[in-house]
């Protein structure tokens, strides 16, 4: 369980996870989308996390992305092996000022739904469907939706999550009012990181003039692992 203070503690700490991340003001969205790593670890020290978190009286709303990872290909370069997003993490408020973070739901948006989102208009909604066991044996067991709608009067949305866990049979929701100004960083931030999360950063600053080796498209959806507990 997590109480929200104004200053952290610097001198017992080994290293930032994202746990910190949240908390830390100190940090800088630049930081996360142009740190080298292609897989951001959360337990690993020296790495950079940075996210935007919007903390509501029933719950809270922390926004982060995950830079893709390349593999090597015959011909010496390299392509994406695995598909970068944007994640979002909610978790419920259990007091004032108070929120469980032991009880976060994930949702990891893919480049397309990244776009929905960020082009809304005042009076619009998106709503995203998702399986993290899809296309496996455990397909079906917990299914996803997330639903942008908006306030009214064009003054922000509500971000809501809905998990249905047909294992345990539960059934989670959390909704976030988000304000106009709070959207407007949001679309800023996201416009900001897409490109980053489709690996496009990496390829025009390494740009060389030799041609790409011919590859089948790839599906854009984020790596199910990623709406997993590590």
């Amino acid at each position: 369980m997590l109480r929200l203070s104004r200053f952290l503690p610097s001198a017992s700490r080994r290293g930032l996870d994202l746990k910190d991340a949240l908390w830390s003001g100190s940090l800088t969205f630049q930081q996360a989308v142009s740190t080298s790593a292609a897989n951001l670890d959360e337990n690993s020290s020296g790495k950079k996390f940075a996210s935007y978190t919007v903390f509501k009286g029933k719950a809270a709303l922390s926004v982060h992305p995950i830079l893709p990872s390349f593999s090597k290909v015959e011909s010496g370069g390299s392509r994406v092996n695995r598909n970068g997003s944007v994640m979002l993490t909610f978790f419920p408020a259990v007091g004032q000022r108070k929120y469980d973070y032991t009880k976060k739901q994930l949702f990891a948006l893919s480049p397309t739904e990244v776009g929905s989102l960020i082009s809304l208009g005042p009076a619009e909604s998106c709503e995203f469907f998702h399986d993290p066991s899809m296309k496996s044996s455990h397909e079906g067991q917990v299914k996803k939706s997330l639903s942008i709608t908006p306030l009214g009067s064009d003054s922000g949305y509500f971000v809501n999550i809905t998990v249905l866990n047909n294992v345990e049979k539960t059934t989670d929701r959390l909704s976030v009012p988000i304000t106009k100004g709070e959207f407007a960083v949001m679309r800023t931030a996201l416009s900001f990181a897409l490109p980053h999360i489709m690996g496009w950063d990496q390829v025009l600053t390494n740009h060389h003039t030799t041609a790409p080796p011919v590859s089948k498209p790839r599906v854009e959806r984020p790596h199910p692992d990623s709406e997993w507990e590590k």
